[in-house]
C-alpha cells in the first residue's frame, strides 16, 4: 500500500469514528441518587433519567451513552464539550443559568429538611438559631439555600449523600437541606435515628442541563419532553419507580413530583 493510499484510509477512518461520535447522545449524570440515577450491581445504569435518556435518544434517532460523573463537575463536563446535555436531578435554577441553558422542567420538587432524631428542631424556623449544625452537599441547590438563608449556622460540607445522611444518623448535625424524594428514602431506611420534615422550605423544578449555544437541541429535547407527558411516559415511571413516595406525598397532601 503506497503512502498516499495509507494516508487515504487514515483519513477516511477518522471521518467515519468522527461521524459515528457525532451521532451519540452523551449524558452526563451522577449515578447515585436511585431512584432516578443509579449504577446497579451489574453496572448498569438504572432509573427514571437513564430511561428517560434512553427514549430522548431514541426521538432524536441517535445512539445513547451514559456517562457517570460526580454531581458538581456535571456543568464543567457539559462545558467542555465532553457531554452533550445533563439529566441528573439537576435544579433549574438562575445561578445556573448564567452559565448553562435549561430544557422545560420535568419534575417539580422542593427542598426539605432531614432532622436528627435528638435534635430539637421542628422546623425551619430553629435552625436559623445560633449554633445549630446543618449538613449540605456540595454544588446542591440544598448548599446554595443554607448558605444564603442559614448565616448564623455552622454548614458542613460534604460531598456526597452517604456522608450527609451519616452525620446526621449519628447526630452529628440538626439537620440536613435536601430533596424531598431523596430525605424520604433516606428517612425509611433510618427510621430511628431521622426525621424527616416535608413541607418544602423552597420549591424547585429539575430539568435537563444543555449549552447555551445548542438551541436546536433544546428545541428537539422540548418536543420529546411534551410528547412523553403527552402518551403517559411520566406516569409509567412513577409507576414503576416511585409508587412508595407517591403513595407517602399523596397522603401528606403534597403534589407528586410528575405534577407540572
Amino acid at each position: 500500500m503506497t503512502l498516499t493510499r495509507l494516508a487515504f484510509m487514515l483519513s477516511l477512518a477518522l471521518l467515519v469514528a468522527s461521524c459515528a461520535k457525532s451521532n451519540k447522545l452523551v449524558i452526563g449524570m451522577d449515578a447515585t441518587y436511585p431512584p432516578f440515577e443509579v449504577v446497579n450491581e451489574k453496572g448498569e445504569f438504572t432509573g427514571v433519567s437513564v430511561e428517560m435518556g434512553r427514549e430522548l435518544a431514541k426521538h432524536l434517532g441517535r445512539e445513547v451513552e451514559f456517562r457517570n460523573i460526580n454531581f458538581d463537575g456535571l456543568i464543567a463536563a457539559l462545558k467542555s464539550g465532553s457531554i452533550d446535555c445533563v439529566i441528573s436531578s439537576m435544579t433549574a435554577n438562575d445561578e445556573r443559568r448564567k452559565s448553562i441553558a435549561f430544557s422545560d422542567p420535568y419534575v417539580k420538587t422542593g427542598l426539605a429538611l432531614l432532622a436528627s432524631k435528638d435534635s430539637t428542631v421542628q422546623s425551619f424556623e430553629d435552625l436559623k438559631a445560633p449554633g445549630r449544625r446543618v449538613v449540605v452537599r456540595i454544588g446542591t441547590t440544598g448548599e446554595q439555600f443554607a448558605r444564603k438563608y442559614l448565616p448564623q449556622a455552622t454548614l458542613v460540607n460534604l460531598d456526597s449523600d452517604t456522608a450527609c445522611v451519616l452525620e446526621v444518623v449519628k447526630g452529628g448535625v440538626d439537620s440536613w437541606v435536601y430533596d424531598q424524594l431523596s430525605l424520604m428514602n433516606y428517612h425509611e431506611r433510618h427510621p430511628d435515628t431521622t426525621r424527616a420534615m416535608l413541607k418544602p422550605v423552597q420549591e424547585e423544578v429539575w430539568a435537563i442541563g444543555l449549552r447555551q449555544e445548542d438551541e436546536g437541541l433544546r428545541k428537539n429535547i422540548n418536543e420529546f419532553l411534551a410528547k412523553f407527558r403527552a402518551e403517559g411516559g411520566f406516569t409509567k415511571l412513577g409507576e414503576k419507580y416511585l409508587a412508595k413516595e407517591k403513595k407517602m406525598m399523596e397522603a401528606q397532601g403534597i403534589p407528586f413530583v410528575f405534577a407540572l
